[in-house]
């Protein structure tokens, strides 16, 4: 399927339901999958009789940054459209990791639109950035759940994520941009080998279409056992929970402890993210840090990034910190 402007109204048609004249924003970096979407997205708000907001995150990790976002700016406002620039703090940013500046961008992003009544974020994410991800968390030594990579809709902060543009290769929105004579600009940081999604990205450009099928094959390999993996965990959990609260639930201590460490590791993992009210990827090494003190005779507490761990005489309580 060709990126066009009906297929993409299509593709919105049939994956997900707005409500009547739906304000909506974009995410907006400048590059070739944000301009693509958001021309896309003038199209089908016009069609919709929707509004559109423009989201310009400043990331701050270059002096040129924020002149970069007023360019983008003052090149969307010909259009007629509200655009916001939403600027990172330095500070937050200092020595954080890329996984953790993404998240502070769309708490930025998804803050904003919650305060604004809007309850929809679109992003530019394609295809090809699916099997980044997948090599990037891979590499990175996600679990099998975090190799699940990119999904169509996401929630954070009450907001939908949309990522429309999952349905088309890189290939397919330059295609989109040159025939429309579409406008972007390109990060620096983007070919910096000194980040490992640049240095995938990089791989990915330079091995053979055969590699990149593989590849491909395998992600959605595990894209379509996940379903059933988590169906399992469910089980599991809805056969051990004892009680069950807002910020605390207790398991069957025994159980828990019978279990083989990798469902173990998953149960933990489950509940850190019910107990937060957002998915987090914890890495398998920190999960088994708390079970190897589980394990132990004189176990009582363990902190696990906010998330208390505690023993009772035959139940294993676990509770939001701050609660």
């Amino acid at each position: 399927m060709k990126l066009s402007k009906n297929n993409f109204n299509k593709i919105l048609d049939k994956n997900y339901t707005f409500e009547d004249y739906p304000k909506v924003a974009l995410a907006l970096s400048g590059g070739p999958d944000s301009m693509s979407l958001f021309f896309l997205l003038l199209n089908w708000c016009k069609a919709v009789k929707g509004k559109l907001i423009v989201l310009i995150i400043n990331h701050n990790l270059r002096k040129e940054s924020l002149a970069e976002a007023n360019k983008i700016k003052r090149y969307v406002k010909n259009y007629k459209i509200f655009t916001k620039i939403i600027s990172v703090n330095k500070r937050k940013i200092k020595n954080k990791s890329m996984n953790e500046a993404r998240n502070n961008r769309y708490e930025l992003l998804t803050n904003y639109c919650f305060r604004n009544n809007i309850l929809h974020l679109f992003v530019g994410h394609h295809k090809d950035d699916n099997i980044e991800t997948f090599l990037t968390r891979k590499v990175s030594g996600s679990d099998f759940e975090g190799l699940e990579s990119i999904k169509f809709i996401s929630t954070r902060n009450k907001i939908n994520i949309i990522r429309p543009l999952l349905f088309f290769s890189k290939e397919d929105i330059l295609t989109f941009n040159n025939k429309n004579k579409i406008p972007f600009v390109v990060d620096p940081s983007n070919t910096n080998l000194d980040y490992t999604r640049a240095s995938v990205r990089q791989f990915l450009k330079d091995t053979s279409k055969k590699n990149i099928n593989e590849i491909n094959n395998e992600f959605l390999t595990i894209k379509k056992n996940i379903k059933y993996y988590n169906e399992i965990i469910s089980e599991l959990l809805i056969k051990n929970i004892l009680e069950i609260k807002k910020t605390n639930l207790s398991i069957d201590f025994e159980n828990f402890y019978n279990l083989h460490i990798l469902l173990k590791d998953k149960i933990i993992k489950k509940l850190y993210n019910f107990l937060n009210h957002k998915i987090t990827f914890l890495r398998s090494s920190k999960i088994e840090s708390a079970i190897e003190k589980i394990k132990d005779s004189n176990f009582k507490f363990y902190n696990l990034k906010g998330m208390m761990i505690k023993k009772g005489i035959k139940t294993l309580f676990f509770e939001k910190k701050g609660n």
